[in-house]
């Protein structure tokens, strides 16, 4: 198949090395190139499968030089394991409507992302973020990107996630919500109905960006199975991967 970017190169770049967000002590590079808009949603789709991430108007992997610890995670959801714990929240998120809207920044949104960030990642890199800020994060390199919001029945917004859209399936870029609402677990939720409307659309994958054992950010992942790592001989489960090395999946039950 012809990608409307193959007769160009691709430029790539590599940051300066920095402190890892999610495992102390760690350094952290990243291997980067940006989106050209006459891409398309081409290069976009073409990188994530080969374990990139897009923020913005960027597609960037892990490039460190003493730690390979990031995997790109995705779930094949034709196998998903739908535990007792799973069909649980679904039900306690039962009466949430769920609308795709264009990659467009609302006062809304914003509001409501600046509660969860005040609630949960107070001292995080996206603590204070202003508007502007919020607008980029969702308009700029939009490739194929919805946000999917959830309403109750006040049709007050009590969650929304950032996704872009692969040919075999959702990427889930970044997701929020109401943070008086954690005892309904949205964020484990926003992954389950991602997963049950790919299937429902006849899609393969529901992409969750990379998965980082041994950090509480990020280890959650390992809960959805069969759970798709992609390693140097390509995607592998989880449990082959634990069979290969020794690793054992986190029991964290955090929400990114």
């Amino acid at each position: 198949m012809t990608h409307p970017f193959s007769t160009r190169q691709i430029p790539f770049y590599l940051t300066a090395s920095g402190p890892c967000p999610y495992l102390k002590g760690k350094q952290e590079r990243k291997l980067f190139t940006r989106l050209d808009p006459s891409d398309g949603p081409g290069l976009n789709d073409a990188l994530t499968h080969a374990g990139f991430r897009r923020s913005q108007g960027v597609l960037y992997r892990p490039a460190c030089e003493m730690c390979d610890a990031c995997h790109s995670a995705r779930i094949p959801v034709r196998d998903f394991d739908w535990t007792r714990s799973f069909r649980r929240v679904l039900k306690r998120n039962d009466h949430l409507t769920r609308e795709e809207k264009p990659a467009e920044a609302t006062a809304e949104q914003y509001a409501l992302l600046t509660r969860y960030l005040d609630s949960r990642h107070g001292d995080g890199d996206m603590a204070g973020m202003s508007y502007g800020e919020f607008v980029l994060m969702v308009e700029d390199g939009a490739q194929r990107t919805d946000i999917v919001e959830y309403r109750d029945d006040a049709g007050q917004l009590r969650a929304a996630a950032l996704v872009d859209r692969l040919r075999d399936g959702p990427s889930l870029l970044y997701s929020f919500f109401e943070p008086d609402d954690t005892g309904r677990s949205p964020g484990t939720f926003m992954v389950l109905d991602a997963v049950r409307w790919s299937a429902a659309g006849g899609f393969s994958n529901v992409y969750l960006g990379y998965w980082v054992p041994g950090s509480r950010k990020m280890d959650y992942k390992s809960r959805f199975r069969p759970l798709e790592v992609l390693t140097s001989v390509g995607w592998q489960s989880l449990e082959t991967m634990f069979d290969d090395t020794g690793l054992e999946p986190g029991a964290d039950e955090g929400e990114d």
